[in-house]
């Protein structure tokens, strides 16, 4: 069986198991808990906000248990701006309470740099993987290749280990994610697999994590033809204000044909302008081409950059008033990490009494 075929089925049955997941957490919200997060890599733009964001506010507001995981040590991996990473922090947690995430015993924001004990769980967790497994994950080869990291450090190799540690000390049992990052999840549950099968056969310690898939499709940045990203200059940030949105959707790629139509195949760039208009007004991508028809790419870019202003308004008028609150925004992350930590903290103890290290 090639990998190709292997990773087919990984995905059809992790989506078979997602839908099942979701028809369940309508009713019994209080069986899940959910890790989600970001790497403070800089504000959050709305691919960000679409593809995942939102998702995070409907479930917290379902009565989800939810861990928003802020994962500052993973920044050291491939990127050299640690200067930036406190502030980054602070713009992650701001961008979340705007777009509606409220902190509770329930949902907890923290940074993972604050969690020792979860940090900890790294070294038995590394006795469970072999060098090859990491190696030749293909998510790591991807991060490294998106990166252009000519000389690769441990922890590059290692982050998938570590992001079992974020997900299994907390007993994280839905973690959304989109396909991409599946071979990570798979890793998750490989490793809690092997621990109870090692330690505790009985009484297994950590539930094996399911994904949660996205239904939303990929957003590409506004140049049409690569995923949306800070970097790569062709995003638009939860923080630009109206006028700065609007200068960035007049430069946004379209192509020569004036009739508007949505073919993702074929006019990508167009129909990506589309899907964002649909995902602000919850009308079909196909009803929108038909209603600007021949009236072009200008009509169509008006029509967009009116709609996710219109959209995005509170969320900004929100960020707005946060920003203002800096004392607020780290009483937030402190009380996070507090919290966080007393369930690392009894997790760990549970992973040194199964490995006889009790003293």
């Amino acid at each position: 069986m090639s990998e190709t075929e292997i990773n087919t089925r990984t995905y059809e049955a992790a989506l078979e198991r997602s839908k099942k997941i979701e028809e369940d957490i309508l009713v019994n919200p209080k069986r899940y808990r959910v890790l989600t997060g970001d790497r403070p890599t800089g504000r959050l733009h709305i691919g960000h906000y679409f593809g995942s964001l939102q998702n995070r506010v409907r479930l917290s507001k379902l009565g989800v248990p939810t861990m928003i995981l802020i994962a500052d040590y993973q920044v050291l991996t491939d990127h050299e701006a640690f200067s930036e990473i406190s502030q980054n922090t602070k713009q992650l947690v701001i961008d979340y309470l705007a777009a509606g995430i409220v902190p509770s015993d329930d949902v907890i924001i923290y940074p993972h740099s604050y969690i020792p004990e979860a940090n900890q769980l790294m070294l038995p967790f590394l006795t469970l993987v072999s060098n090859s497994e990491l190696s030749r994950n293909p998510t790591v080869k991807e991060e490294i290749q998106s990166a252009g990291l000519k000389s690769v450090n441990a922890g590059m190799y290692t982050y998938p280990v570590h992001q079992a540690c974020d997900i299994l000390f907390c007993k994280g049992t839905v973690v959304p994610v989109g396909k991409d990052q599946l071979p990570h999840l798979e890793m998750t549950r490989a490793i809690a697999r092997r621990f109870n099968e090692k330690f505790c056969p009985k009484n297994p310690v950590f539930p094996e994590p399911q994904a949660l898939l996205s239904k939303t499709p990929m957003i590409l940045g506004l140049d049409g033809s690569q995923k949306m990203s800070k970097s790569r200059g062709n995003a638009v940030m939860l923080s630009a204000t109206e006028d700065e949105t609007a200068k960035l959707i007049k430069k946004a790629k379209t192509d020569a044909d004036r009739h508007i139509s949505f073919d993702p195949v074929n006019r990508p760039e167009v129909s990506n302008l589309l899907m964002l208009i649909s995902l602000c007004t919850g009308e079909e991508p196909e009803a929108i081409a038909e209603k600007i028809g021949d009236n072009g790419g200008g009509m169509l870019k008006s029509m967009l950059t009116e709609s996710l202003n219109e959209k995005l308004r509170p969320l900004r008028e929100e960020r707005k008033r946060l920003e203002a609150s800096p004392d607020y925004i780290r009483k937030v992350l402190l009380t996070g990490a507090e919290k966080a930590r007393e369930i690392a903290i009894q997790t760990l103890n549970e992973v040194r009494h199964v490995m006889n290290m009790e003293i």
